[in-house]
């Protein structure tokens, strides 16, 4: 089975997961930088993750408010999935991520992490937490 990457899009940031070969078990691995609102330098290094991972099914992330509308992040997310669609031969799956942030989040200050390294790595967290809900749901 090829790899599932999990991705977490912000303005600023994409927080990158992937899961094991089986499926079953989603790994943080990256936060990708890039300039406010240039998803198109995003997609080139989500392309990358595909290509290097010989990823065939990508979980973004789908931001709802938390009475179930879906506002401007998610047309956001819809646009970035088409993109990746017009790119690479993968399968894009939305996923709702409300509150996958504060569940990583206080992941991160369970397990005593200090505020600079939880900065550094919400974003991957938070995509990794969306991806196992997706592997979860496949079980």
């Amino acid at each position: 089975m090829n790899k599932v990457l999990g991705l977490d899009l912000g303005s600023t940031t994409c927080g990158v997961a992937l899961s094991d070969s089986l499926g079953m078990i989603a790994t943080p691995k990256d936060t990708i930088r890039f300039q406010p609102d240039d998803y198109e330098s995003a997609l080139e290094a989500v392309c990358k993750w595909i290509d290097d991972n010989k990823v065939d099914t990508v979980v973004l992330g789908l931001p709802k408010h938390m009475n179930g509308d879906e506002g401007i992040r998610a047309d956001i997310s819809k646009k970035f999935k088409e993109m990746i669609l017009e790119k690479r031969d993968v399968k894009v799956i939305l996923w709702d991520e409300r509150l996958t942030t504060v569940s990583a989040q206080k992941s991160m200050i369970a397990s005593n992490m200090n505020r600079n390294k939880r900065h550094k790595m919400i974003d991957a967290m938070a995509a990794q937490i969306i991806l196992q809900s997706y592997l979860d749901s496949k079980c």
